[in-house]
């Protein structure tokens, strides 16, 4: 029986699956999204996430522990340097899957799988939607510029 035994191996043998999500997790670090097929960014999503999560706490122990996983020293570095100043204040997470569509050669399912403080898209539409925008009438705004304008040859003649 396979009770519990939610992983998909992705047709791997344990040292390749491992080396697998390993450099798709260096990938995402480095370039903050990746194009992949859907099951291997639902795999890389259960790998990545308790990697990230342990960027929050920058110790020498959570560094050596991440440095295990990845074996890329400048991805740790990124990781706890930049990655970890956005996601401080998040409970979880941190990796966000948009499907694509299908493979034209083999019809696979794809799909971007991205880090979710890094998208300038969507945060800019969170933004924009939180700002109120008041409706103000071109008349009144022409009127307030024109004023000043006629005042001033006004001011200019009573000064003769």
């Amino acid at each position: 029986m396979r009770h519990n035994k939610k992983i998909n191996h992705l047709s791997r043998k344990k040292a390749h699956l491992d080396a697998t999500l390993a450099n798709m997790t260096i990938s995402l670090i480095m370039h903050k999204r990746i194009f992949t097929t859907l099951a291997k960014a639902k795999a890389l999503r259960i790998y990545a996430e308790p990697i990230i999560n342990r960027a929050k706490e920058d110790t020498t122990a959570s560094r050596r522990v991440v440095f295990s996983y990845l074996q890329n020293k400048a991805a740790v570095t990124e990781l706890f340097q930049e990655i970890a100043k956005k996601i401080a204040d998040r409970p979880g997470g941190y990796t966000r899957i948009i499907k694509t569509g299908n493979r034209l050669g083999d019809n696979a399912k794809t799909c971007f799988i991205e880090l979710v403080d890094y998208n300038e898209n969507m945060l800019k539409t969170a933004e924009t939607k939180k700002t109120t925008r008041t409706r103000r009438s071109r008349k009144s705004a022409a009127a307030a510029t024109a004023a000043p304008a006629a005042e001033a040859p006004a001011e200019e003649k009573a000064a003769e």
